[in-house]
């Protein structure tokens, strides 16, 4: 089972990146996928969650309405669309999976990706 995040990279503020995480070794169908980010000395927190089947999403409040989560079932890939960056939004972004409903809560996660490093410059 792999996770593997890419696309992060450095960006001006108001700016944007798209995530991307793609998923192989399972069939995730009955999962849902989560973005979380984590900041030098800052603990990991959510950003936003899909169901993969469904399509139902949740988004923490800070990305709510500038940031889209999606994914595309025939390439097994989850992305996070990430518009009007600002340099708050600066981590390393890890993709994650877990079974049940909805949530953020980072240990509820089993398997995650590696991580890519996301800088916004102001």
């Amino acid at each position: 089972v792999q996770l593997q995040a890419f696309g992060g990279g450095l960006v001006q503020a108001g700016g944007s990146l798209r995530l991307s995480c793609a998923v192989s070794g399972w069939t995730f169908r009955s999962y849902v996928m989560g973005w979380f980010r984590q900041a030098p000395g800052k603990e990991r927190e959510f950003v936003a969650v899909i169901r993969w089947s469904g399509g139902s999403t949740y988004y923490d409040d800070s990305v709510r309405g500038r940031f889209t989560i999606s994914r595309d079932n025939a390439k097994n890939t989850v992305y996070l669309q990430m518009n009007s960056l600002k340099p708050e939004d600066t981590a390393v972004y890890y993709c994650a999976a877990k079974r049940g409903p909805l949530t953020g809560w980072v240990n509820e996660y089993d398997y995650w990706g590696q991580g890519t490093l996301v800088t916004v410059s102001s």
